[in-house]
């Protein structure tokens, strides 16, 4: 019996984790959508770099711990609404909480989170920033097994859209128990 449960967890989560990494992949080939995407791969070779700073060994420690990143950029509205409306979908399918919301000059930011083993663990973070009139619209997913904090060093060293905003997220409240 405790072979047959293992096994339905495992579906499960592989089933969950397969979904989040193809939900989005209409994004791609989209002319007026600018993406990034890393993978496992990816992340596994830049994590054997061999460094002797401690912020860039932070950054090398981080990157081992992450599984998949993508980030799709758009300033069309139409393409905004699009992304705006798979998130939601994808955000009640994959059971996300939300970690916290900002509306700041013109950007309304939400991040959601799916906890790992601790509150201030994450398997899957996803940040939604919609722009309005000048400001760009930014959709990213982030899978793996790492701690919010560390998420600023990740920022920095990628220059990834929104950076400034999952910044806030780090420097906020723990976990997905935080302002709602």
């Amino acid at each position: 019996m405790k072979n047959i449960f293992l096994a339905i967890v495992l579906v499960v989560t592989t089933a969950t984790t397969a979904f989040s990494q193809t939900v989005f992949d209409k994004f791609e080939d989209q002319e007026d959508i600018s993406t990034v995407i890393v993978n496992k791969k990816m992340f596994t070779l830049i994590s054997k770099m061999k460094v002797e700073d401690k912020e860039s060994q932070q950054y090398v420690n981080l990157i081992k711990k992450l599984e998949n990143l993508r980030v799709f950029v758009t300033d069309s509205d139409k393409k905004s609404d699009e992304m705006k409306a798979v998130a939601d979908k994808y955000i009640k399918t994959a059971s996300l909480e939300e970690l916290m919301r900002i509306n700041e000059k013109g950007k309304n930011v939400k991040i959601y989170v799916r906890s790992g083993a601790t509150d201030s663990q994450i398997k899957e973070l996803l940040m939604f920033v919609q722009g309005s009139g000048k400001e760009q619209t930014v959709l990213m997913s982030l899978i793996g097994n790492f701690d919010l904090d560390e998420l600023s060093v990740l920022t920095d060293k990628m220059k990834l859209p929104g950076g400034d905003e999952l910044k806030k997220a780090s420097k906020g409240p723990k976990g997905p128990k935080g302002p709602k």
